[in-house]
């Protein structure tokens, strides 16, 4: 993918956008860095860009809208660019993103990697390969300001959830070997970076290609040690095994703080939606978090206005949350997907109610993280702060995902900073620092 060429007389500056997951930041950063390796500068300021590439996002509807307005305000912008799609909208709906407004050239998943010769070739039209064919994995990460990278670890998903379509676009779950994924993480903490997140679709499926496991690759990455901290994304519950959530309680580099996909609190929805667990056994994994880790940081993902979801289950979802230990939620209105499953279920939600239900779900959450925040205040922990700062206030989050306010000082950006956490700061968005 990464070319040696002289490419002056095509292209002198790309710009990139990212609409979707972290997964997508970690893909478009390898395109990036190709480019740039090839003499393709990235645009500064006002510069006019060459060419203009968009990975694109086909969770819901909402993110495909936002896709075709960011594909039609860029042609309006830069009406001579050469402007590229990729990413999983690209993958599924080819033929409706070529026609949205005179885009150049297309291209799917599992060609991304050849992405940068097809823009030097000046290829246009479709590059789109069936999902079935993606067996391969291809490695990336991402990092933002030398401070927090998004490493690759897996791709691809062999579970059946009926609301998704993401493993139509993604194909099997693919991951690559520990000690590739073991030496990129060294080689990102030998550039500075001192926080690493592994991401995937579906990451603690991970050694489904390889034979290995996801503790396995935790395990080796705990003894890298010139990176300060790992972080683990979103994971479905039934592969959290009580293994890894001991592992990491016991971890020197691993931080206490999960990011969980619940979807429903109401059995009856999760056997809709073909999920692999019921709310008990959620139950029992939080309860075994918080037993080993009191003060981890437990965030969920939870879908309203799923087809058939009448009031009754919406109830059980918001009692079962209401007692649950969790500490926020990150609440999405199902989007019907034409390809999914769950679009044959009759019983549909009104718009209305969707929107009432993550109204009160996101109250919810808003009162469990206070809850939380102010249960760490006068607490003693280590803070990794960012390069960004506002109105002379820097930021940054503790192991716990605590996010912290101090006055900006330059000496401890990028460094694994020990405190003690304060009081609200005024906007009542961050804990300060305790002096």
């Amino acid at each position: 993918m990464c070319t040696k060429i002289d490419v002056s007389s095509i292209a002198k500056k790309a710009a990139y956008y990212t609409i979707g997951c972290k997964l997508n930041y970690a893909e478009i950063s390898v395109i990036k860095n190709c480019f740039s390796q090839a003499g393709i500068a990235t645009v500064q300021g006002k510069e006019i860009p060459d060419i203009v590439i968009i990975s694109a996002c086909s969770v819901t509807k909402k993110a495909e809208k936002k896709c075709c307005n960011l594909v039609r305000f860029i042609r309006k912008k830069y009406p001579d660019t050469f402007l590229v799609v990729t990413g999983c909208y690209a993958q599924l709906h080819n033929e409706n993103v070529i026609e949205i407004d005179k885009i150049d050239l297309l291209v799917g998943l599992g060609e991304k990697i050849d992405l940068l010769n097809y823009v030097l070739e000046k290829k246009k039209g479709i590059i789109v390969s069936p999902w079935i064919k993606k067996h391969e994995f291809i490695p990336a990460h991402s990092y933002k300001n030398r401070t927090r990278a998004f490493l690759k670890i897996q791709d691809g998903c062999d579970y059946s959830c009926s609301y998704c379509i993401i493993p139509l676009a993604r194909g099997r779950s693919r991951n690559g070997q520990i000690s590739e994924i073991v030496k990129n993480a060294k080689e990102l903490g030998r550039m500075g970076i001192k926080e690493v997140v592994l991401t995937g679709v579906n990451i603690g499926d991970f050694g489904k290609s390889t034979g290995e496991s996801f503790l396995e690759l935790l395990q080796k990455l705990d003894k890298v040690n010139n990176v300060g901290r790992f972080r683990i994304s979103s994971i479905e519950p039934n592969l959290l095994s009580d293994e890894i959530v001991e592992f990491i309680a016991s971890s020197g580099h691993f931080t206490p703080h999960f990011h969980i996909s619940l979807q429903s609190g109401s059995n009856n929805i999760l056997q809709l939606m073909c999920r692999k667990y019921d709310v008990i056994s959620f139950q029992s994994k939080i309860e075994k978090i918080k037993t080993f880790m009191k003060d981890a940081f437990i965030g969920l993902d939870i879908i309203v206005g799923m087809r058939g979801e009448n009031k009754k289950y919406f109830r059980e979802t918001y009692c079962f949350l209401e007692n649950l230990p969790f500490t926020q939620l990150h609440v999405f209105t199902y989007s019907d997907r034409e390809e999914a499953i769950a679009s044959s279920i009759k019983q549909e939600v009104s718009l209305e109610d969707k929107k009432k239900r993550r109204q009160k779900l996101l109250i919810l959450s808003e009162k469990k993280c206070k809850n939380f925040y102010c249960s760490q205040i006068g607490t003693k922990h280590t803070v990794l702060f960012e390069k960004s700062f506002m109105k002379n206030k820097m930021y940054g989050f503790t192991e716990n995902y605590i996010k912290v306010e101090a006055e900006y000082n330059e000496k401890i950006v990028n460094q694994l900073f020990d405190i003690t956490l304060g009081s609200w700061n005024k906007g009542g968005t961050a804990l300060t620092l305790s002096i």
